[in-house]
């Protein structure tokens, strides 16, 4: 009886909390990079920050949402892709300007190049764009052909999350070869971290697709790895070398 009489109280805020979540899984993901993009205006320096995380984003988000068709999930995991997607056109947007406003009488590279050693280094936004739509456009038209296939929706699931899992690698990578986290915004990955192990949870309470708890727990691990390469690159500093150039603070994943 008494649990009746808190029902005017229990289901508006069960109600609260549901959209709280939701809110949280579609805008949650893109809030690390806001200080990322503020510190790149501000810097006039995209060093810092690898635009192959944009390219890993914009691949994993647009086959996530092909296998909505294919098999659907929750709206805000939807909705997500597409917030997502935007954020990284606009990385990309002001990466590019930045990097080109640097380079004095360099080579202009273009998409239609076809030039796989500067494949993803183009000199206009615009470029980007044209990839994107071109990788949308056949990736759709191979999903509309198989998507009465069971095993096609679900290992097109499976790159979707597995590809979004990998997005930490190119920092990861890049602090590898160059022995330091200079330019990559600790702030950021912290966040990304907090948001990847909601984001995980969220998964797991809500029951969604295999996948996405599979790869959110390596998502995890691959952020994890990152900040202990900052703990560890504090600690024992790379000497700079006499002539060597350092990258102006920007930002990372």
């Amino acid at each position: 009886m008494e649990a009746e009489g808190l029902d005017w109280l229990l289901v508006p805020l069960h109600r609260l909390a549901s959209w709280g979540a939701a809110g949280a899984m579609v805008f949650g993901g893109v809030v690390p990079y806001v200080p990322q993009y503020r510190d790149i205006r501000r810097t006039q320096n995209a060093e810092g920050f690898s635009v192959y995380v944009c390219l890993v984003l914009l691949v994993a988000n647009i086959l996530r949402i092909l296998f909505w068709f294919g098999r659907r999930f929750e709206s805000p995991l939807l909705w997500q892709s597409v917030v997502m997607i935007s954020t990284m056109l606009l990385m990309l947007k002001l990466c590019t300007e930045v990097r080109v406003a640097n380079e004095l009488n360099v080579k202009r590279h273009s998409f239609a190049d076809f030039d796989p050693h500067h494949f993803w280094h183009w000199s206009s936004f615009s470029d980007y764009v044209q990839c994107v739509l071109a990788f949308t456009g056949v990736a759709g038209y191979i999903t509309y052909l198989s998507i009465d296939s069971a095993l096609f929706v679900e290992t097109l699931g499976f790159l979707a999350v597995f590809t979004e899992a990998m997005l930490g690698v190119p920092q990861l990578y890049r602090n590898h070869c160059l022995r330091s986290t200079e330019g990559m915004s600790i702030k950021m990955v912290l966040m990304w971290t907090s948001g990847d192990a909601f984001k995980t949870a969220y998964f797991l309470l809500n029951g969604a697709p295999l996948q996405f708890s599979v790869c959110g727990l390596l998502q995890v691990l691959v952020d994890l790895a990152i900040l202990a390469q900052a703990y560890a690159f504090a600690r024992h500093p790379q000497k700079p070398a006499p002539h060597a150039m350092h990258p102006a603070s920007a930002k990372a994943l």
